[in-house]
């Protein structure tokens, strides 16, 4: 795991303790150092070393841009490049929705920009179409994944999801998830150094915070009403690897490339559809990401 002049510190937010790790100088992208930019990455609340409230209420899509907001002024910028992957992609469509005039560019991974359906909740319209074994569904209940999680082990868990490349919906299954007796290979992209690590950090809060997220879906749907139709109008640029399992939600590919996505991201520049490489691009591809990310930034 390379560390290398990257600079640590804890900086008050929106009412939190929010840690951050940072390296470079220049514009400041939130989540390229090496190019001549201060990349700045930030533990989202819940997670890592930054605070993590057991309240599911403390995660809405409000408390969560806010984070950023909040962020963006302690490090006294005006606007900042944004990156984001997975739920930070989630979030940083969301600072984008709400907030553009903080925001210079967007890139982001992995998950494409979700339009509120006026009338189909989100975690309804998952069970509909997979079933209450789909993990999404499997966390709602509270407490009931963490106990899950806690029978398995920590590194076991985090093995299981990382070494996840079938190109379909996840089911948090006991058959699926397998035996902790049975040691699960990592991919080629990751060590064991960096697994203990991420473990460590998750023992250190547990798995609650992270899962608020999912458990805040219907929550939010219900908060962004105002924002029923409403567009991403900052200059994006969208990728994801074709086995991404977010890549095969049903409609997601057509929403992507028939103009769907274009149509509430009117200043979407560019999509690109990694060959070969699942839902941890940025880590299965890092160099490759990174030219991507770079190539569009350095336009602004």
């Amino acid at each position: 795991m390379a560390t290398e002049g990257i600079t640590h510190r804890t900086v008050p937010v929106n009412g939190i303790n929010m840690h951050v790790a940072e390296k470079g100088e220049g514009p400041t992208i939130v989540g390229l150092a090496a190019r001549g930019y201060r990349a700045v990455a930030p533990d989202l609340r819940g997670f890592g070393d930054t605070d993590a409230q057991p309240s599911v209420e403390a995660y809405s899509i409000f408390h969560l841009v806010g984070d950023l907001v909040a962020l963006i002024d302690a490090l006294g910028q005006e606007q900042v490049f944004v990156v984001g992957h997975d739920w930070g992609a989630i979030v940083a469509w969301h600072l984008c929705l709400f907030r553009p005039d903080r925001v210079k560019a967007l890139v982001n991974i992995s998950v494409a920009f979700s339009p509120r359906k006026p009338n189909a909740k989100p975690v309804e319209t998952l069970r509909s179409i997979y079933g209450d074994e789909h993990y999404i569904a499997r966390f709602q209940e509270p407490g009931e994944a963490e106990k899950l999680f806690a029978k398995l082990g920590t590194e076991f868990v985090l093995r299981r999801l990382f070494a996840y490349r079938t190109p379909g919906p996840f089911f948090l299954t006991a058959e699926l998830l397998g035996s902790p007796d049975h040691q699960v290979p990592l991919p080629p992209w990751l060590s064991e150094e960096d697994i203990r690590y991420f473990a460590d950090k998750f023992e250190q809060s547990g798995f609650t915070g992270g899962i608020n997220y999912y458990r805040s879906l219907d929550r939010n749907w219900e908060l962004s009403a105002p924002w029923t139709g409403a567009q991403v109008k900052v200059p994006t640029k969208f990728i994801v690897g074709d086995l991404d399992l977010s890549y095969h939600t049903p409609g997601v590919q057509n929403f992507i490339h028939k103009g769907g996505l274009k149509k509430f991201v009117p200043l979407l520049e560019e999509v690109v559809v990694m060959e070969g490489v699942g839902h941890f691009l940025n880590q299965e591809k890092p160099s490759e990401t990174t030219d991507h990310i770079f190539d569009f930034i350095k336009n602004f």
